[in-house]
């Protein structure tokens, strides 16, 4: 799995999956519901995480056949057991251990899984109440209205080489990225764009889609309602079915 997997032709489900956060009991039952539902992948990983994600990882693995992507929150979480890594940058931020600095340190052990990595430009958004990720990366998001900056940080991703884009409202949101900024974002780069954080309904679901989200990951509301990952496996296969007969 490489980044051609998110070429864009279809939309997606992923399941957020945070290694602090399930038992060997609800994991199983998290797999179960994500394969009758039709996920496309698991992405596992968190903004602080004590326990191992690999072992997270090689029980997904014997409990499902979904792929799983890594979405590291620092360095501990680095591994190779994982289908693909999302090489994430914080471009939206000025830390420069989140922009080059950590991935500088990472480049030695993930240079044999070079053909895994996914170069993605992370952008942090203003979606209300305190973030997990706003307080540890010690970086301000992109003000929730402020399109044209998330537009012009997002090419600049782009041109930087990423291979996707990820407007992140980020967990504990209080609602989602926009359809205004998700539209805006979609119209002017070529890469897939992927939304998470505050997907707490299907109807916000919809909406991230109909705006041009070629990805959203949905996890605290999965944990709230195990029911929402069926339904967003529902709305994404609607899209799909206008895609193939457009």
């Amino acid at each position: 799995m490489n980044s051609s997997i998110l070429d864009g032709r279809r939309k997606m489900v992923g399941q957020l999956i945070d290694p602090d956060k399930y038992s060997d009991e609800s994991l199983s039952v998290i797999a179960g519901n994500a394969e009758r539902a039709g996920v496309d992948f698991f992405l596992a990983g968190g903004s602080l995480t004590s326990r191992p994600v690999d072992t997270m990882i090689e029980k997904l693995r014997k409990l499902s056949g979904i792929p799983v992507i890594l979405f590291p929150g620092n360095l501990t979480q680095l591994t190779d057991a994982a289908d693909a890594v999302f090489l994430l940058s914080l471009i939206s931020g000025r830390n420069p251990e989140l922009l080059i600095g950590n991935h500088v340190v990472a480049a030695p052990f993930l240079k044999h899984i070079r053909e895994r990595l996914i170069p993605v430009g992370y952008m942090l958004i203003d979606c209300g109440g305190g973030t997990s990720v706003g307080y540890m990366s010690q970086t301000s998001p992109i003000p929730r209205d402020k399109d044209d900056i998330a537009v012009a940080t997002a090419l600049a991703g782009e041109m930087l080489g990423m291979k996707a884009v990820y407007l992140e409202g980020g967990s504990g949101a209080s609602k989602p990225v926009s359809p205004s900024m998700i539209r805006a974002v979609r119209e002017e780069v070529s890469v897939p764009v992927i939304t998470g954080g505050g997907l707490d309904t299907p109807d916000k679901i919809d909406a991230a889609f109909s705006a041009g989200a070629d990805l959203v990951v949905i996890g605290n509301g999965c944990e709230k309602d195990p029911g929402l990952i069926t339904e967003a496996c529902r709305i994404r296969d609607g899209y799909n079915k206008k895609i193939i007969t457009a």
